[in-house]
């Protein structure tokens, strides 16, 4: 089974979450089969290991890790890396593919370009 987990920073406020939370939401409206889950660095709950790990004992053994980052920071380069290590190490047999960050995705700046043009006309 293949899940999807969009890995996003976390903030104190928990309406932070909501944006994140909107495009679950949408994804599972486009494509209703696909296991879409979105976990947090810091702050809010869940935290990335823990979704992981939910994953895995539902049978997931392969999930596609989309940074909700506008850019590699070292939460990318640093923090990321070394939570999936560590959920590597919990199961050896999990394949983890990390996606770019949305910010650095063509489509995604395309996107934004978009609308924003769009907002200034």
């Amino acid at each position: 089974m293949k899940a999807i987990i969009l890995f996003a920073h976390g903030a104190r406020n928990p309406d932070w979450a909501q944006p994140i939370l909107a495009i679950r939401a949408a994804m599972l409206a486009r494509r209703p089969g696909v296991r879409v889950e979105a976990a947090f660095l810091e702050f809010i709950l869940p935290q990335l290991p823990e979704t992981i790990d939910t994953l895995v004992a539902e049978g997931c053994r392969d999930i596609a890790i989309v940074p909700m980052f506008m850019a590699q920071t070292g939460h990318t380069k640093r923090d990321l890396p070394a939570l999936l290590d560590a959920a590597r190490e919990r199961h050896a047999d999990l394949v983890i593919r990390v996606a770019t960050p949305i910010g650095e995705a063509v489509s995604v700046v395309a996107a934004i370009a978009d609308y924003a043009l769009a907002e200034g006309a």
